[in-house]
C-alpha cells in the first residue's frame, strides 16, 4: 500500500497541525544541549512526549495526539539526535542521563506533574522515568511497548523477526561477515563506531533500513534510503544503548519495579502484528500493572502513524484530559 495513503488515513484521527508557542535550546550538562518545544495551551494539562529509537527525534506529527485547547504539549529531542547537539554523540548518553534530562525540563518549565506519552524506546524510557519519579507523573500513555529486555533484543537482532522477513534479514546481515553474525549488535557496533565516515554511514543506513521496513503492517519491503544525518544518529544511538543493555542494572528491571507506578493510571496501545516490539511485552506489562488498560489493535504493526494506533491514542488522551 502507498505509504502516503496510510499517513493520510492516520492523519484523519489527529488534531490539526499546531506550531510551538515556545522553542529553546536547553543546556543539560556534559556538553549536551537539547531542543525543547511547547505547543497547545500554556495553562493546559502538561504532557511530555518521548520519541523512539533511541535516536529517532521528535516530529511535528507528535504534537497532534493531544487536544491543543486542553494540553500543554512538551516535546524534545533526546541527547545526540534531532536538533539536539552534539549530533550522534554517545558521550554522557545513557538512560539515566535521559531520565535526569526529563526532570531538568520539568523543573525549568515549572511543571509539578505531567502525563508521560511514549512509544517503542519512548515507552521504556517513560516507564523508567515514572518509576524513578512517580510523584511527578499524573498518567502514562504508551504505544508499541519495549521493555529493554534481552528477549526483545534477541527477537529483533537475533533472527526472530527475520523468520517473517527473510529477504530483509538477509539484507541486514549481508554487510557482516558470516562468522560475526552470532551477535549482530556487536558486529554493527564495530562498524558504526569505526571512525571511518563512509563505513559508518553505510552501516547506519543498513541498520535503519532493517527497522524502518518492519515498522508498519502496510510495508512490504525496504523503503527509501534514510537521510545521512538521521541514519547516523539513529543507528549509533540505538546500537550504543542496546550494546549496553539499556544501562539497566538487572534483566526485566521495568517489570520488577512496577510497584512504583501501581497507583498511576495508564493506557497501553499495542499493534497485534508489531514485528519490532511483539505484543508479549505489552501483555506482561499490563498483567503486572493493575491500574493500566491494554488496548490490542487488531490490524496494526508498530508505527505511531498507523490509523488504528493513532485512533486509540487519541481516544486515550481525550479521555485522560477529562479525568
Amino acid at each position: 500500500m502507498d505509504r502516503t495513503a496510510v499517513h493520510k488515513r492516520a492523519g484523519a484521527h489527529l488534531y490539526p497541525p499546531v506550531e510551538p508557542f515556545d522553542s529553546r535550546m536547553l543546556e543539560v550538562g556534559d556538553g549536551h544541549t537539547l531542543y525543547v518545544e511547547q505547543c497547545g495551551n500554556p495553562a493546559g494539562l502538561p504532557v511530555v512526549v518521548l520519541h523512539g529509537g533511541p535516536g529517532g527525534g521528535c516530529s511535528p506529527a507528535m504534537r497532534r495526539y493531544f487536544d491543543p485547547k486542553k494540553y500543554r504539549i512538551v516535546l524534545f529531542d533526546q541527547r545526540g539526535c534531532g536538533r539536539s547537539r552534539p549530533h550522534a554523540s554517545v558521550e554522557a548518553n545513557t538512560t539515566w542521563h535521559l531520565v535526569a534530562d526529563i526532570e531538568r525540563i520539568r523543573e525549568v518549565l515549572g511543571i509539578e506533574a505531567w502525563m508521560v506519552f511514549g512509544g517503542s524506546w519512548g515507552a521504556a524510557l517513560g516507564l523508567i522515568y515514572a518509576q524513578t519519579h512517580p510523584e511527578h507523573v499524573r498518567s502514562i500513555v504508551l504505544r508499541g511497548v519495549f521493555l529493554m529486555s534481552q528477549r526483545e533484543l534477541d527477537w529483533f537482532y537475533g533472527g526472530g523477526a527475520g523468520q517473517f522477513w527473510p529477504d530483509l534479514w538477509a539484507r541486514f546481515t549481508a554487510p557482516i561477515p558470516e562468522e560475526e553474525r552470532g551477535d549482530m549488535i556487536a558486529a554493527y557496533a564495530e562498524r558504526l563506531f569505526s571512525g571511518d565516515p563512509a563505513v559508518e554511514l553505510r552501516h547506519a543506513r543498513a541498520w535503519a533500513e532493517w527497522e524502518n521496513a518492519l515498522a508498519s503492517i502496510d510495508n512490504d519491503g525496504p523503503g527509501g534510503e534514510s537521510p545521512a544525518d538521521y541514519a547516523r544518529a539513529f543507528a549509533r544511538l540505538e546500537n550504543h544503548y542496546f550494546h549496553h543493555k539499556g544501562f539497566l542494572s538487572e534483566e526485566q528491571q521495568v517489570l520488577n519495579r512496577l510497584d512504583r507506578i501501581a497507583d498511576i493510571p495508564g493506557v497501553i496501545v499495542q499493534g497485534r502484528y508489531d514485528m519490532i516490539c511483539p505484543p508479549h511485552s505489552a501483555f506482561q506489562l499490563a498483567a503486572g500493572w493493575p491500574n493500566a488498560r491494554l488496548v490490542m489493535v487488531p490490524r496494526a504493526g508498530h508505527a505511531l502513524s498507523e490509523p488504528g494506533i493513532s485512533a486509540e491514542l487519541i481516544r486515550a488522551t481525550d479521555r485522560l484530559s477529562e479525568s
